[in-house]
């Protein structure tokens, strides 16, 4: 029965998301049941698309990437992919209408992956976290709404600057495996083998104005998702102090983690600050 396939392909998706965030996948738990599957299968789907250009060394990149497209508008066109990975995805880019420019933005910034080592100007750098990111928080977004377009116009803006936020804590966590293992930088002006106090302030507080006016939407969100994207904020706001109180040569050299006791921490804090109505 196509149900059952259905179901594995999303059972599939929520497997990707444990096994390679657990704190993403925490989040989600958090989210209303109603949606979880959905953002599990955009999670898979941007997971897959960022493994192939990040981590399948030894292999044609290229041809992945470009295959892993083609299979995808394969199953938007037949409604089914014998990828579950995608067969899930497409079925929520019907469900939620997800525009097929948000899908295109993402994947292009993916494939810059493979052929762009440095953001030499801030427009470069802004086109690449907007693909990358900001979409996703989109995706994202139109779940969270189910359908309410005037709802998402509204908590449009926050939303790309919550995906904004997560991926330059991503590039400044990940800066000792982005600069020595894939030779890319994202900061532009910033030369990774002189970086200094003043540099990482400076990405911090570009950060901390993210996450200022995310907040503001993380308020107004639907409670279906607020508990869950909230949940999220905390753990990337903890991550982002982390790095800030860790001197900048470490950060270059080490990736830095929050533990899961501090994770397990957070929710609580997170949880009691919900039910407080507090957020």
């Amino acid at each position: 029965m196509k149900k059952i396939f259905d179901d594995v392909s999303f059972k599939c998706s929520k497997l990707v998301t444990k096994n390679y965030s657990t704190s993403f996948s925490l989040a989600v738990y958090m989210l209303s049941p109603s949606i979880r599957d959905a953002i599990y299968s955009v999670y898979g789907f941007v997971r897959f698309a960022d493994e192939i250009v990040d981590s399948f060394h030894g292999y044609d990149k290229e041809d992945l990437i470009n295959d892993f497209e083609k299979e995808y508008y394969k199953g938007i066109d037949r409604s089914i992919s014998l990828n579950p990975i995608l067969n899930s995805f497409q079925q929520t880019v019907k469900k939620y209408n997800i525009s097929d420019d948000l899908v295109q933005a993402f994947l292009k910034s993916m494939k810059l992956d493979l052929i762009k080592l440095d953001y030499n100007s801030k427009e470069e750098y802004d086109e690449y976290i907007y693909g990358s990111a900001d979409v996703v928080g989109l995706m994202c977004l139109k779940v969270f709404v189910d359908g309410n377009d005037l709802k998402y116009n509204q908590l449009k803006s926050e939303a790309m600057r919550l995906g904004s936020a997560f991926q330059k804590v991503n590039f400044l966590r990940d800066l000792k495996d982005d600069n020595l293992i894939l030779n890319r930088n994202y900061f532009p002006g910033v030369d990774l083998n002189s970086f200094d106090e003043n540099a990482k302030r400076a990405i911090i507080k570009e950060i901390e104005e993210d996450f200022r006016v995310a907040y503001q939407g993380i308020l107004k969100l639907p409670i279906e998702a607020k508990f869950g994207v909230y949940t999220a904020f905390v753990y990337y706001k903890k991550l982002l102090k982390k790095l800030e109180n860790t001197p900048c040569h470490e950060i270059g050299n080490a990736r830095i983690r929050v533990s899961n006791y501090t994770k397990a921490g957070l929710l609580a804090q997170s949880f009691v600050t919900y039910k407080l109505r507090l957020v």
